[in-house]
């Protein structure tokens, strides 16, 4: 099997090599950003407890908020599939955008506007400075695969990660039914 490299719009999955690793295990990584100097993505399987107008109060808007990944949690992100609605959006993978106008955004999300498989929105992201995702590549804490979902926003949150392991095959199918806390086995 040929192994990607880190692209804008590939998807970073945990290796299970990385279960103790309290920020990433089980995570699932959409590169929105890939160059010399660095890497950004946010995770996608990793809902909050919490729903964009308890984050944004002139906000009325219901829809989950996810756990973008360690770096600057207390920033607000949105990738979304409108880029005809919000401009200033940068393209990261098929027909999946990366911020734009966010005052227009609002407009649209008070007069119900975008649907929840529109958008999606993170506190935080997650973020590598030059080299250090090809060493963590190196050591077999991710592998990487295409994005081939029509629309990513719509993924299963609780099976999203299993699903790719199942993927991948080999010795992930044993990884993918392990429990989250593998010292309860």
């Amino acid at each position: 099997m040929v192994a990607l490299k880190p692209e804008k719009g590939r998807l970073l999955i945990a290796d299970p090599a990385i279960l103790n690793d309290s920020s990433f295990k089980r995570t699932i990584i959409l590169l929105t950003e890939h160059t010399r100097k660095s890497s950004v993505g946010f995770i996608l399987n990793r809902p909050l407890d919490h729903v964009l107008s308890d984050l944004v109060p002139e906000i009325d808007c219901d829809f989950t908020v996810y756990q973008g990944g360690p770096v600057e949690q207390d920033n607000l992100y949105f990738i979304h599939k409108v880029p005809h609605l919000l401009p200033n959006s940068i393209e990261v993978a098929k027909g999946i955008y990366w911020g734009g106008n966010f005052e227009l955004l609002k407009e649209l999300l008070n007069k119900k506007q975008l649907e929840s498989t529109d958008i999606r929105f993170f506190l935080g992201y997650s973020g590598w400075s030059s080299n250090q995702l090809d060493e963590e590549l190196v050591m077999n804490s991710w592998f990487i695969t295409e994005n081939d979902y029509d629309n990513i926003l719509t993924t299963n949150d609780q099976s999203f990660w299993k699903d790719k392991l199942l993927q991948r095959g080999g010795k992930y199918k044993i990884w993918a039914n392990a429990p989250s806390d593998i010292q309860m086995n």
